[in-house]
């Protein structure tokens, strides 16, 4: 299969073709590794590939024979390196699959290889001493976010159509949002994070993917979502699959819009118009959109703090764990500065500190709650600026300590924290592209616990009605008129014309 052919089918649509006998796991595989070669040495996005052995029967499930990549953290392959983007857990190898591992073989995905993140994934912009800047493919000198970077840039840029994430604070949706793609951060308890943890950074964090299309991330949420046994959260199973939300109607939904952030932070122009069109988009559409104000049961310091001392505290066990195994001294020669400041301040909080940090979390999905009893959807943007230039999230990091980190990260997203805090899901959808740079901006759609299926119907008549399959970013695998199958153009004059088109190279 050529790159040209290959890169114009999503997951599903590679399926289809394995399924039908037209062409055979291998040859996609191989079609993958030819992407990555093509694309790599400019975007750095794919950390490792190699050998695979998976033989996963043709038609199997929706995703049998499609390449896949996972991220170099929270999710162990047997045999495989698994080193959390830092020279301290350099040369780890996973003894075992981790519960996810599992549910990705089982759903026919042929894993070959891992892709960049910040060091423990630490970080939203992929840059680290482990790996190199990972170069966003619309423009190589902008960052493509993180810490699921490495995954957004390389299914951006044509090498796989879907992969898998992470999100403790916005870390699939914010490149999902630099990089052109479909994001999602699912309901807590949604995906295991078992066995070897019950929970990552007490709850924060939860597994999701970047897709080029909607219903590839509908279909592998299908195929791993469930709990394991001992699995401390339980998000409620969905009534029907999540790959028939994606063409069911959404309905007339109350959509309420916060279009300045928490904390203070103001949105840019050039979100801010975006925004403005994905509003008039949807209200063609049928839905009832309002300004709204939403509180978060917190003020912001208070916030910031609290998610300081959780997240500081679960970084400091984890160097703790992995300085004991290796043998390694925890110092600038094994952690990079940020990190390091962190672990510094994760042992300086104390247990009533943290204890409190807990009842933060509390208050927060509570008061989201809340908000989400009288609203169907919470539209924000999902950064408050267009994807900004690589060095700007580490510059100066060596002269912060624990909280100014964690305070500089919700400064350059103030708008996805606060999901991650309260369990709830949240996606972000490229609806829209800058007008003055082509350079995709995400909107951010977030729905009360559980309710992911409301966020794909939703996303899934976005997607119908402003395509994005037809944005090619500069660095592409295939050719520039290569457009993922499965997404149909909308023949609506009206929302055209809400439409702004990215540049295509």
């Amino acid at each position: 299969m050529k790159a040209s052919e290959y890169v114009s089918f999503d997951a599903v649509g590679l399926a289809e073709l394995v399924a039908e006998g037209e062409v055979l796991p291998a040859e996609l595989e191989a079609a993958a590794r030819q992407a990555v070669q093509a694309v790599d040495p400019q975007i750095n996005a794919v950390v490792e590939t190699w050998p695979t052995d998976d033989e996963p029967a043709p038609g199997s499930t929706p995703l049998a024979g499609v390449p896949f990549l996972i991220k170099d953290i929270a999710v162990a392959m047997a045999g495989r390196r698994m080193e959390l983007g830092s020279r301290l857990a350099a040369g780890n190898v996973a003894g075992a699959d981790s519960s996810l591992m599992q549910r990705f073989r089982r759903a026919g995905l042929v894993t070959f290889g891992r892709t960049a993140t910040p060091e423990m994934a630490y970080g939203i912009s992929t840059e680290s001493a482990l790996y190199g800047v990972t170069r966003n493919p619309w423009d190589l000198e902008r960052s493509a976010g993180g810490s699921s970077g490495g995954a957004a840039a390389a299914v951006a840029a044509g090498v796989v159509p879907v992969a898998h994430g992470t999100d403790a604070a916005g870390s699939l949706r914010i490149p999902a949002a630099y990089n052109g793609l479909f994001g999602i951060k699912p309901t807590r308890g949604r995906v295991s994070m078992g066995p070897d943890v019950d929970e990552v950074f007490s709850g924060l964090a939860v597994h999701g993917s970047v897709s080029r299309t909607v219903r590839d991330s509908a279909v592998l949420l299908d195929q791993i979502r469930g709990p394991e046994s001992g699995d401390p959260y339980f998000a409620p199973q969905p009534s029907r699959p999540y790959a028939e939300e994606v063409t069911r109607h959404p309905g007339s939904l109350r959509i309420g819009v916060l279009a300045q952030a928490w904390g203070g932070r103001r949105t840019t122009a050039p979100v801010t118009d975006a925004l403005s069109r994905t509003v008039r988009l949807l209200e063609f559409l049928g839905h009832h959109v309002t300004e709204v104000e939403v509180g978060l049961g917190v003020g912001w310091e208070e916030f910031v703090l609290a998610n300081a001392r959780l997240m500081t505290v679960n970084l400091t066990t984890l160097v703790d764990g992995l300085a004991a195994a290796f043998g390694r001294p925890v110092d600038s020669s094994t952690l990079e500065s940020a990190t390091l400041a962190g672990y510094h301040y994760g042992h300086r909080v104390g247990g009533a500190q943290f204890q409190t940090a807990l009842a933060m979390r509390n208050r927060v999905a509570r008061s989201l709650a809340r908000y989400f009893d009288e609203y169907d959807i919470l539209l924000t943007p999902t950064l408050p600026e267009l994807p900004v230039s690589l060095g700007t999230h580490t510059e100066g990091a060596e002269a912060l300590d624990g909280l100014g980190w964690i305070e500089r990260i919700n400064d350059l997203s103030p708008f996805t924290m606060p999901f991650n805090v309260a369990g709830t899901p949240a996606i972000s959808v490229p609806v829209t592209a800058d007008a003055g740079t082509g350079l995709p901006v995400g909107m951010q759609f977030a729905a009360g616990y559980g309710l992911e299926g409301r966020l794909f119907r939703l996303a899934g008549q976005l997607e119908q009605a402003s395509p994005w399959s037809g944005r090619i970013p500069t660095v592409w695998a295939g050719n520039h008129s290569a457009r993922p199958h499965g997404v149909q153009e909308t023949t609506n004059p009206q929302a055209v014309d809400l439409r702004v088109r990215g540049k295509s190279g």
